[in-house]
């Protein structure tokens, strides 16, 4: 008897907890096109805007790329006379204040010359070796340009003015903050042009533009005449772009 009567306790409670479950599942799949827990509402209406933005700072870092460059009738000679080249402008420029790593090479090429290809009974080779030059102080990148041509440099190939890593970032967020200003102002032209009021940003995504540095086209050099006037370089301010897709959500007004 007492075992029948538990027997039918356990199918009760097993009926009970099924119906439950079947309550808790029901309940979960409320209507069609509901958000999940934890998901925002789709919107009934919106605005999508694509915005760029910019600013501006004063570079804390320039990039210069020497080169040492030989000619002759046979390569091994070109190849000593680079060798000879490099120690002595490595040298000038560590002694002048750069670390190792703020002197790499960035080209090297020995070949025959292109100009005596076409005559078999005269061979001459020219070799180059480039290298990038990163200076923190850039009110001092016109000392550094002298320092590598009395060291031997023979070509000043390029020089540009940039951000450090940590002041691009800094200059990317205030590209950020006026690229979702213009993006609002355009949200809200729209709004206004198509009847609509704005009730705030649903989404919002980012991607770099790009960073543009100052080039100089051409070094003034001062010593050009025998004089001890260091060369004079020009400097401008660094630009950094960003773009924003923002997507508002916006009602009828």
């Amino acid at each position: 008897m007492d075992r029948r009567l538990a027997t039918a306790v356990g199918i009760a409670l097993l009926v009970g907890l099924a119906g439950c479950a079947g309550l808790a599942g029901s309940t979960g799949d409320a209507g069609a096109g509901a958000s999940a827990p934890g998901e925002e509402p789709a919107l009934d209406k919106s605005i999508e805007v694509t915005a760029t933005g910019e600013a501006t700072a004063e570079p804390d870092r320039a990039t210069l790329v020497v080169a040492v460059t030989a000619t002759g009738d046979d390569s091994a000679a070109v190849r000593d006379e680079l060798a000879a080249g490099d120690e002595s402008l490595r040298a000038a420029l560590t002694d002048w204040g750069l670390g190792e790593d703020d002197v790499r090479t960035e080209r090297y090429d020995v070949r025959e010359s292109f100009e005596t290809r076409e005559n078999p009974n005269r061979t001459t080779y020219q070799g180059v070796h480039s290298y990038e030059v990163t200076v923190d102080d850039v009110e001092s990148v016109g000392e550094v340009v002298d320092v590598a041509i009395d060291a031997g440099a023979d070509e000043v190939e390029r020089i540009e003015f940039g951000l450090s890593e940590e002041r691009e970032n800094e200059v990317r967020s205030a590209a950020i903050e006026n690229a979702m200003a213009n993006a609002d102002d355009d949200a809200a032209v729209l709004a206004n042009s198509s009847g609509l009021a704005v009730t705030g940003a649903y989404s919002v995504s980012t991607a770099d533009g790009g960073v543009t540095p100052y080039r100089v086209a051409e070094a003034a050099a001062g010593g050009a005449d025998g004089g001890d006037a260091a060369t004079g370089i020009e400097t401008g301010d660094v630009s950094v772009r960003v773009s924003v897709n923002v997507v508002y959500g916006a009602e009828q007004a």
